[in-house]
């Protein structure tokens, strides 16, 4: 019996340009299908919900992955945040069960990582405000995880997820512009390496579930959505 592919989101194109180019054999349900979301909670909600709305089945897990900004100290440019948990402005906590697993997949694959809440902002986060959301316990701040979660908890509460951003800025070494990537080609070249452990996470960890007749996984290259 075939299975589900994963469903992978991404804010960027050059996000979804690096998890293309990545290693996907082996992937169970076959090649993922990548979806570029654009920027921010409004535009993720919405693409989730016209992904998954009222049909079920289709994808085996939804991952959240991307560039992000770490908020404390210990965490360098080329890291990899896992989150265990998402919080929004509005102070909701979406717990991630996959954090502790995803971690093992990409240390075992010679990565280094980082567990803990990821915040999403409305916003570039900076200085001073960096510094207290970090007091508040968040390892690393993006724009759409909270976004996408709130969706899955509302329409597929049962699908699983994982989030994971690879850290382009830290707050020694913050953005000049939204846009900028001062650590990008690093950056760039570790969200491509976390593919194999994507893969192993997904194989080893999650029961595989039936695959959507619309999404075929003959192919031997990442389907995009839009």
């Amino acid at each position: 019996m075939t299975t589900a592919p994963l469903l992978v989101l991404c804010a960027l194109g050059p996000e979804v340009w690096a998890l293309r180019g990545g290693d996907w054999r082996g992937a169970t349900g076959g090649p993922p299908v990548l979806v570029r979301t654009g920027v921010g909670r409004r535009r993720a909600g919405l693409t989730v919900r016209q992904l998954l709305g009222p049909t079920p089945g289709g994808y085996g897990a939804v991952v959240v992955a991307g560039f992000g900004a770490a908020l404390g100290p210990g965490v360098q440019p080329g890291d990899v945040v896992a989150a265990d948990g998402v919080r929004d402005p509005e102070g909701h906590l979406y717990p991630v069960g996959s954090g502790p697993e995803l971690t093992r997949a990409l240390k075992q694959r010679g990565l280094t990582v980082h567990t803990g809440v990821h915040h999403t902002a409305d916003h570039v986060v900076r200085g001073i405000e960096r510094r207290a959301l970090h007091l508040q316990g968040a390892l690393a701040v993006d724009m759409e995880a909270a976004a996408v979660l709130a969706v899955l908890r509302e329409v597929r509460p049962a699908l699983p997820a994982a989030v994971l951003r690879v850290v382009v800025d830290t707050p020694e070494h913050e953005l000049l512009r939204p846009g900028t990537l001062p650590a990008g080609v690093r950056a760039w070249r570790t969200l491509r390496a976390t593919v194999p452990a994507l893969v192993d996470w997904y194989r080893q960890d999650l029961a595989p579930r039936p695959a959507d007749l619309n999404h075929p996984t003959s192919s031997t290259l990442p389907q995009e959505a839009s």
